[in-house]
């Protein structure tokens, strides 16, 4: 096989992983972008179930941590800080 034959074989398995591929990336990108926004949902109705009182149960509590651990991970971004600092803050009961 020739150096060009072998070089366009090559090229054209390429674009046919890349076909495959591409799809998957973006379809991996659209999952965390919605396990991103469930998981911030979840942690901003743990914090106003919570925020007049500032208690919180020990349960909510880990569960609100493990939540903003996730997300984090997911690379999602500051707005949830806030929140999750204030929620440290509170009086935890079991």
């Amino acid at each position: 096989m020739s150096n060009i034959s072998w070089l366009a074989t090559f090229i054209g398995e390429i674009a046919v992983l890349l076909g495959v591929i591409i799809p998957v990336i973006a379809w991996i990108r659209k999952l965390s972008d919605g396990m991103r926004c469930q998981l911030r949902s979840e942690m901003l109705r743990i914090y106003y179930h919570n925020r007049e009182r500032q208690i919180i149960r020990q349960y909510e509590k880990e569960n609100f941590v493990f939540l903003y651990n996730a997300y984090k991970a997911l690379k999602g971004n500051s707005f949830i800080d806030d929140i999750y600092k204030e929620v440290r803050t509170w009086e935890v009961i079991s």
